[in-house]
């Protein structure tokens, strides 16, 4: 495998894993009954924005991933499984 595959590689497993994430994020929110503004608003974001975060058309830092989970009252873990 050359470096060219190798990265192509890459860059589809971690937006793979950012649709997971987004839609793990969105079952959760969705299951607390919770709308998207409403947990954009605790995390100081903007509706638009979380939404691009569930969508997974946005990469974000793990600080904001921390946020979302406090929104979500759920520990950190449980969006990544």
């Amino acid at each position: 495998m050359d470096k060219s595959e190798l990265w192509n590689e890459n860059i589809i497993m971690v937006m793979e894993f950012r649709k997971k994430l987004g839609k793990r994020i969105k079952q959760i929110r969705e299951n607390k009954h919770l709308s998207r503004e409403d947990v954009a608003f605790a995390c100081n974001f903007s509706g638009s924005y979380m939404g691009m975060i569930e969508r997974a058309e946005y990469d974000f830092k793990i600080s904001k991933l921390y946020k979302i989970a406090k929104a979500l009252d759920v520990d950190i873990t449980e969006l990544l499984k």
